[in-house]
């Protein structure tokens, strides 16, 4: 495996909850396995006032925390622990920046580490420009010695106006071959895996047209509500913080085209062309084609779960949703016609992510299912939990006749004893700093999906009467969805049943 080069990572916010849950714990995972190179050093920056020793203690105990089930070597822990420091500094105050750069110099010094420097951005949105400007003037964003890049969090802008106005800012400073917009779901192996599932073997991908697929259905369902980050998420909503990123770049890998190679731009730039061949939605569309909703209290097990305009940090009357369902095209000739299906959504029954592929069916149907009437085949690709992948067919059941049963072929990742099922944000950190791309978000893929989103937020803005369903926590969104599933007698997938045990649909 290649090996990277030697690196400081600097983490801005270091202070927050994504440090502690998920960075921290994958750079400790990657000095396990021996892929961080031999000069490395992981400095967090905040406001927070923390001595070296106090933040290196908190990491610690996040370390432990992540790692519960896999018992790390204390040993192990103390060395990685020596690699981390910390900066007590103000990040948009451009005079704290010296702090940062002295600090900088000394581990250049001391770890050799060629004044190459990743900056990890893992603050509010709204500082992203900020610190990249003080950067700049503190002369730590020019690559005339060493390299810098800049990893950016979602969601990156809050419209296309400004995603734009981000990319024009950003691009005065540094070039885009510096920025890496991550998200942690194109970490994931199954993720992954669709573009190997389809160009690796030559069962899938000749049937993976409008000749032989029904329809596309993507789902990403969570089960919790928005916990401490309602602020945040009151002013965002499940389109934002969802759909435009995570969900449409699930689409584009499902949907492209075969790439020339798997060089970063080839298997962008098919990508892009599957968000410009996105069917543009008009004012029209928008009533028809998505559907939005709120999650309003209900009874689980007992217990009362409240709604998400009582949540902490939200407007008592918010109109924000907490779920949103899509259907839409994309007007190329694999896909004419294919109707593609994508949800997400709070306080669901289950988290689970998945992709699945709904076959045509059979234009005779011979054979009777004891179940009722034929199912179409469908491959299903988990992304979470239990990530791996099940094809679904009609076999045979013993005995005479021809009946037949509906069963599954299944693959767990979890069922391979002799692999281990990395974290996203382990390989995503490592491909950063081998200066890898692939998984991370171009500038022109982003506007392209902010483009094509822009109907929608306008529609919600400005149009009153557009509804907004309420749904009982613990349930698969509001009872309407299933209408925009076309074909009679067809629904979404639903992996388990609903949980709750009172609490009333309704319009908000």
């Amino acid at each position: 495996m290649e090996h990277p080069d030697n690196v400081v990572l600097v983490i801005f916010g270091a202070s927050g909850d994504l440090t502690s849950r998920k960075l921290v714990p994958a750079l400790f995972s990657l000095k396990c396995q021996k892929l961080l190179p031999s000069g490395f050093a992981i400095v967090g920056s905040g406001r927070s006032s923390f001595t070296e020793d106090g933040f290196r203690e908190k990491m610690r105990s996040a370390i432990l925390s992540a790692h519960r089930d896999r018992n790390p070597d204390p040993g192990m822990i103390q060395e990685f622990l020596k690699l981390i420091y910390y900066v007590t500094m103000d990040s948009s105050v451009a005079e704290t920046y010296s702090r940062l750069r002295e600090k900088l110099d000394l581990l250049n010094s001391s770890k050799a580490t060629g004044y190459n420097y990743i900056f990890y951005m893992a603050t509010p949105p709204v500082l992203y420009e900020v610190i990249s400007t003080n950067l700049a003037k503190a002369g730590l964003a020019d690559q005339t010695a060493g390299f810098r890049r800049f990893i950016i969090e979602k969601p990156f802008g809050y419209d296309l106006a400004s995603a734009q106005n981000l990319t024009r800012k950003l691009h005065g400073l540094i070039s885009e071959k510096q920025i890496y917009r991550i998200d942690h779901y194109l970490g994931k192996e199954t993720v992954q895996n669709i573009l190997v599932t389809r160009f690796a073997n030559g069962i899938f991908e000749p049937l993976w047209n409008r000749n032989y697929i029904h329809r596309v259905e993507i789902t990403s369902a969570e089960n919790i509500g928005v916990e401490e980050r309602g602020g945040y998420y009151d002013s965002s909503g499940a389109l934002r913080d969802m759909v435009q990123n995570h969900l449409l770049m699930m689409v584009g890998l499902t949907a492209m085209e075969p790439p020339s190679s798997l060089e970063s731009d080839a298997i962008r730039n098919e990508i892009l062309k599957v968000f410009q061949s996105l069917q543009p939605l008009q004012v029209s569309d928008v009533p028809k084609q998505v559907l939005r909703g709120q999650y309003v209290e209900s009874r689980i097990s007992g217990e009362r779960i409240p709604g998400y305009r009582s949540e902490k940090g939200v407007s008592p009357a918010s109109r924000t949703e907490t779920y949103v369902a899509m259907k839409f095209y994309v007007n190329n000739w694999r896909w004419g016609g294919v109707p593609f299906y994508i949800r997400t959504g709070k306080r669901l029954p289950v988290k689970v992510t998945e992709i699945v592929i709904h076959f045509k069916r059979t234009p005779h149907h011979l054979f009777q299912r004891n179940e009722g009437s034929g199912n179409s085949n469908k491959l299903i690709m988990r992304i979470q939990p239990d990530e791996g992948m099940l094809l679904n067919f009609d076999m045979k059941e013993p005995g005479s006749g021809f009946n037949t049963k509906n069963v599954d072929m299944d693959l767990r990742y979890s069922s391979l004893a002799d692999v281990r099922l990395p974290a996203a944000y382990e390989r995503l950190l490592f491909d950063v700093m081998l200066g890898d791309s692939t998984l991370f978000s171009r500038d022109d893929v982003v506007e392209t999906a902010w483009r094509f989103l822009e109907p929608v937020l306008d529609v919600w803005k400005n149009d009153p009467a557009i509804k907004l369903y309420g749904y009982p926590a613990g349930t698969w969104g509001p009872d309407v969805a299933d209408n925009l599933v076309d074909g009679c007698g067809l629904t979404w997938r639903y992996p388990c049943n609903n949980l709750a045990e009172e609490g009333e649909f309704c319009e908000l």
